[in-house]
């Protein structure tokens, strides 16, 4: 128990979270990034042969964008991944970088300003975009045929480079009905379907802009998608509000809370008593608060503790009745 309990939290610190994905998704996300970097070796080398490009072909295409392939086609929903993050942020970052390496003597302390520079730019032109830390540094540490491009590096091989891989992205994301990019088109063409409760409070995206700006850490999800999380999040609760009927011996059931608060046990053993008093049930944690921990209270006492029945399904626990 002690050991698995480690194992649990040693997960959390490593920040180590079950992220549910089909295998066509993750395959999708793959094919989309061969294409992208392929693509931007095509066209740029055929640039390079036909005279339009000087540089020589190893610098026809800059690592980072390797990372904005991973941004762009595994996240691209993401906040990071948006177009202006991915102009703004390459862009800025290797103006940013190629200064340092002109102006700054020192090449470890130009590194340092170049990619310190670029991240607080980044942050208050609201285009933070992680790849761009490694343009601003290729620019002082690439070398001198990197050096020998000056500002035309901004242009050649970055701003080529970058206007290429948004091209792939909006075209090849946009084949898939779930994958719209930018993330602004997945958004006008979703509704949240379902009949709505009249709630005595309802959220905004007020609030949630409101909440992001007070939590006063960068976020990777912008209000509006996580305003329509929460109303997803509220339709499926709103149809299930009781607790379950019977409470069975093998079963999993879950508290239905939210958080830290948030748990799931499994009934191990039940005395199957005619005495409700002595009708008693021995349950482990499977899951959330108190993972791992066993305990026994009466039929009664669990089933009021209980909102609903549990399942799993790809490794995700859900309603019995959605299963």
């Amino acid at each position: 128990m002690a050991l698995k309990s480690f194992y649990s939290e040693f997960k959390l610190l490593l920040g180590i979270e079950k992220k549910i994905t089909t295998h066509t998704e993750k395959l999708i996300s793959a094919l989309g990034a061969f294409i992208a970097i392929a693509a931007i070796y095509q066209v740029t080398n055929g640039l390079f042969e036909q005279g339009y490009l000087s540089q020589t072909g190893q610098n026809l295409v800059i690592a980072s964008m390797g990372a904005s392939a991973v941004l762009l086609f595994a996240v691209p929903h993401g906040l990071l991944s948006q177009p202006w993050a991915v102009i703004g942020g390459h862009l800025i970052s290797a103006c940013i970088g190629v200064f340092c390496q002109r102006h700054v003597p020192h090449v470890v302390y130009g590194a340092a300003l170049a990619v310190s520079l670029s991240i607080l730019l980044m942050y208050y032109l609201h285009c933070i975009h992680p790849p761009g830390g490694a343009t601003a540094l290729t620019a002082v540490i690439g070398g001198p045929e990197i050096f020998d491009l000056a500002y035309g590096y901004v242009i050649a091989p970055i701003l080529l480079n970058v206007a290429l891989i948004l091209a792939v992205a909006v075209t090849f994301n946009c084949l898939f009905r779930w994958r719209r990019y930018p993330v602004h088109l997945l958004h006008r063409h979703k509704t949240v379907a379902g009949k709505q409760l009249q709630r005595q409070y309802e959220l905004t995206h007020e609030d949630f802009a409101a909440a992001m700006q007070s939590f006063d850490s960068y976020v990777d999800i912008t209000a509006e998608d996580l305003a329509q999380l929460l109303e997803l999040a509220k339709l499926h609760a709103e149809k299930n509000i009781t607790h379950p009927d019977k409470i069975s011996e093998g079963r999993f059931y879950s508290n239905g809370k939210i958080g830290s608060h948030w748990s799931i046990r499994q009934i191990i053993d039940a005395a199957n008593h005619s005495d409700p008093h002595k009708d008693q049930v021995i349950y482990k944690v499977i899951a959330g608060d108190g993972s791992y921990e066993t305990g026994i209270c009466s039929r009664e006492e669990f089933r009021l503790w209980t909102r609903f029945e549990v399942t799993r399904q790809n490794a995700q626990w859900v309603k019995v009745d959605d299963y």
